[in-house]
């Protein structure tokens, strides 16, 4: 199911146009199929508080629902997060052992002096 779809379920509440009957306990939302959800709108601006700060409005509530839904769909999510961390550090260290490694095995070869005794095409 798409996050933007249940932005759009939890916010589109309103009104039903002109000409919609609605069954009671149904209300109006464009974004439902058919238009008519038994689902009364649950999110509502400053129905909580942020300790931050950060002003309740409809659409952060609605932010803040997906987000916990979308926690709540990859529980290995954390678990995965720190192999990662793990693998990369392994690499990193690994990385740096083969480049000393390589550094010090070819700077035999770099280093040496070759020493070229031409010999004359003249004979003496």
């Amino acid at each position: 199911m798409s996050y933007n779809y249940i932005f759009a379920l939890l916010t589109g509440y309103m009104d039903p146009p002109a000409g919609v009957q609605l069954a009671e306990n149904q209300h109006y939302n464009p974004y439902f199929p058919g238009g008519a959800i038994g689902m009364a709108q649950a999110l509502y601006d400053e129905i909580i508080e942020y300790e931050d700060g950060t002003p309740a409005s409809q659409s952060q509530c609605a932010k803040d629902v997906i987000t916990f839904l979308k926690w709540c769909a990859e529980p290995e999510h954390d678990t995965r997060k720190l192999f990662a961390m793990k693998a990369f550090t392994v690499l990193g260290v690994l990385n740096l052992v083969v480049w000393y490694l390589h550094r010090h095995y070819w700077s035999v070869l770099k280093t040496r002096k070759i020493l070229q005794n031409p010999k004359s095409l003249f004979k003496k």
